[in-house]
């Protein structure tokens, strides 16, 4: 019999909401998907007894939560958890009471993107670099995205069975490989005693880009934010924000790389997030690929790794049922 259970993703914007059915098989299914938006809940309770009364005053005693910050391994919970962009908390041992749930899964947001990396079809991802074949079937895949930070985690496979490891491998320093980079280090570095990779492949991180751009060609350039330059960038209506963009694509590719060797990620690499799917057709474009192999010695080692864009409407919703599934047995 399927088990059907509440499914959330929650970041500092927005909580996403569904009701996820894990079948018999372990196929999973969602409805369509409700956001709300943090700012206008006082807490997650108040945000799930809305979420229940669109449904019509019930929901499914099960729960899984893909959230936006550290949340310790399915046996040793924070006792607190804390989001990173929101101001919301959850306490787990009250989750039962709260929610009147009888099963919770919690997950860090970027191992809900990895288990459903390890469960989606092939014919949900996207090939950007490397050779084109599915990601393996046995080994280590890496997963990043670049949203408000920078999100890492990784898998391992063997066959059907998979473990997923979150990271927070957006925080190891940048390598600027060029005197462009270097200029944009330099920038960075007057504001942050230490610039690790998410101050530069991240969504905010354009902006940083873009002026240290400006300032090598003496130009004086409006103040934008990164909307507006990822906008003009990826149109091409401003050839300074396009040259920011590609950039970018340079550096998140270099970035790629690195993560696949200290991951040993051979298996296949993973982009994910909404930014990713955004730049997906200038990442194609771009030299990304180029930077994702350019490892020295290991060049032809990176040339053979599959790299793939997720490109699954709803992933950390599917990842959080995935979640659960794992944590719990397909059905409970």
């Amino acid at each position: 019999m399927a088990r059907d259970l509440v499914v959330v993703d929650i970041g500092g914007t927005h909580a996403r909401f569904a009701i996820a059915s894990i079948g018999d098989d372990g196929t999973i299914s969602l409805d369509t998907p409700e956001t709300l938006h943090t700012a206008d809940h006082a807490s997650f309770q108040t945000a799930w007894e809305a979420f229940r009364t669109r449904k019509g005053g019930t929901l499914p005693p099960a729960v899984s939560m893909a959230i936006a910050g550290p949340v310790g391994s399915p046996g040793n919970l924070e006792p607190v958890i804390r989001f990173t962009n929101n101001p919301w908390i959850i306490r787990p041992a009250l989750i039962p009471e709260k929610l009147d749930v009888t099963h919770y899964t919690l997950v860090n947001d970027f191992a809900a993107v990895a288990h459903a990396v390890a469960r989606a079809d092939d014919s949900q991802f996207m090939h950007l670099a490397g050779p084109e074949e599915p990601l393996g079937r046995d080994g280590t895949i890496s997963v990043l995205g670049p949203g408000t930070g920078l999100g890492v985690a990784h898998l391992y496979r063997s066959g059907s069975s998979y473990r997923v490891q979150a990271t927070e491998g957006g925080h190891i320093d940048f390598a600027p490989l060029d005197s462009i980079e270097d200029e944009i280090l330099a920038r960075l570095r007057r504001r942050h005693n230490r610039v690790s990779v998410e101050r530069v492949v991240a969504g905010p991180g354009i902006v940083d880009i873009y002026q240290a751009l400006a300032a090598l060609e003496n130009r004086s350039e409006p103040e934008r934010d990164a909307i507006e330059i990822w906008d003009l960038g990826t149109s091409g209506a401003d050839s300074l924000a396009a040259a920011a963009v590609d950039r970018f694509c340079l550096a998140l590719g270099s970035v790629a790389g690195d993560l696949a060797l200290a991951q040993g990620g051979f298996a296949g690499v993973v982009i994910a997030g909404g930014l990713g799917y955004r730049i997906r057709n200038t990442l194609l474009a771009s030299g990304f690929a180029a930077r994702f192999k350019a490892k020295g010695r290991f060049e032809s080692l990176m040339a053979g790794i599959p790299v793939k864009l997720i490109v699954h409407p709803q992933p950390g919703l599917f990842g959080a049922a995935a979640a659960f599934a794992s944590e719990h047995g397909e059905a409970v």
